[in-house]
């Protein structure tokens, strides 16, 4: 199939020559119709399927036929980051269709405010929207939201681990009860469920296969014991000129500016990505990125969604992450676009338990590499680790000492 059996405007296709798109992908050739004809959509599918271009176009094809500038679309997502990427993308494949959008989040000074007001006064077509900034203009009572034709979450699983339910509920009580809707999630667990049954009327639904990282990402992960973690990354590092673009994601903004600290030196250019900064802060620090400026990036896993950075070379995860899909989207940085790429992890003792489960997640056995005879020895890797809890809600491990609930048998 190609766009133009998609029945889409001319403009839109014009657009989507120009940004250099052959075919659609799975997910746009599922959503694309079923949207253009109104129904709910409820879809499952991750970062890196064309997702967003999923929801823009059809959403842009509908809109083309209408003249008025009123809020007609409203996106809701996560974080900043994505809305200025989805608001970007939205500009990219409207740019022959007279449609206007504008990014609503947080974190700017008072000239973005005055700039959001206006433009949810006058009536931009399309609002995308963190959902804490949204809020903050509709309780002002100058934002007229009875026109609007389509609500759109996007990552909503995302959205609800961050404890937006709430604020998302109230959003929807702004709505018009009359729209179309559709909910994009990378996951599919029972919350979102809930909420689709709450939210949607009769969804056509699409499920395509989850959490599988990208063909071409070799991965692989050093067994070492948290004193290990910083001098292995230099050693990891150090003398790899092939790898020109590098994000290391750590779980704390304290380790982020611990791990910059040791890495920069007169031959790396290091810079770290956390919530301490503000938006111009971000954004001046990824464009420099993107532009290789900066070697490496270390950053919380507020990068770890929603930024499209096409050729990263080597993706490092100092923390085993938490929950097993925020290690897919972590690896799902690098190798996109059909490229290849490299996604280490390193694996302390007490993490051991989370990996296991992230290897059961992707269905796959990632390789162990032996970690250099210099650094000492390492944490023995045991695929099927035990637990249980002890009378004090604490683990143990070798002797040592950890914040989580469950015990080593």
């Amino acid at each position: 199939m190609n766009f133009r059996e998609l029945n889409l405007h001319e403009s839109l296709l014009e657009a989507i020559s120009y940004m250099g798109y052959e075919t659609p992908t799975p997910i746009q050739e599922k959503a694309i119709p079923e949207i253009i004809a109104g129904r709910d959509v409820l879809a499952c599918a991750q970062t890196g399927t064309g997702k967003t271009a999923a929801f823009i176009l059809p959403i842009l094809d509908i809109l083309s036929e209408m003249n008025d500038h009123s809020i007609k679309t409203i996106v809701i997502v996560p974080t900043r980051e994505l809305a200025i990427q989805i608001d970007q993308q939205i500009q990219g494949l409207g740019y022959f269709v007279n449609v206007e959008s504008i990014a609503i989040y947080g974190g700017g000074d008072g000239s973005e405010w005055d700039q959001q007001k206006i433009a949810l006064t006058k009536g931009a077509d399309i609002i995308v929207a963190t959902p804490g900034k949204f809020i903050s203009h509709l309780n002002l009572g100058y934002v007229k939201l009875d026109k609007v034709k389509h609500l759109i979450l996007d990552e909503a699983d995302r959205m609800l681990d961050m404890g937006f339910f709430e604020d998302i509920q109230k959003i929807i009580s702004f709505l018009p009860k009359k729209r179309q809707n559709l909910l994009f999630s990378a996951t599919m667990p029972v919350k979102i469920k809930q909420l689709a049954q709450k939210l949607l009327v009769d969804p056509f639904e699409i499920a395509l296969a989850l959490s599988k990282p990208a063909e071409g990402v070799l991965q692989a992960a050093y067994m070492a014991y948290e004193e290990q973690k910083a001098p292995l990354i230099k050693s990891l590092i150090s003398g790899k000129e092939e790898y020109k673009t590098i994000i290391i994601f750590a779980s704390t903004k304290k380790k982020v500016n611990e791990i910059a600290r040791s890495l920069q030196t007169s031959a790396n250019e290091v810079a770290e990505i956390s919530s301490d900064l503000e938006q111009s802060e971000r954004e001046e620090v990824l464009g420099k990125f993107k532009a290789k400026k900066i070697r490496i990036l270390v950053a919380t896993d507020v990068l770890s969604r929603g930024i499209d950075i096409k050729d990263i070379n080597l993706v490092i995860n100092y923390d085993v992450p938490s929950d097993a899909e925020d290690y897919v989207h972590r690896v799902g940085r690098t190798a996109r676009a059909e490229t290849t790429g490299v996604a280490l992890t390193l694996i302390n003792e007490d993490d051991i338990y989370k990996f296991a489960r992230i290897e059961k997640l992707i269905e796959k056995e990632i390789m162990k590499i032996p970690l250099p005879k210099e650094f000492g020895e390492a944490p023995a890797w045991t695929s099927k680790p035990k637990y249980r809890k002890n009378q004090r809600g604490r683990k143990s491990s070798k002797g040592r000492k950890s914040s989580s609930n469950y015990r080593r048998r």
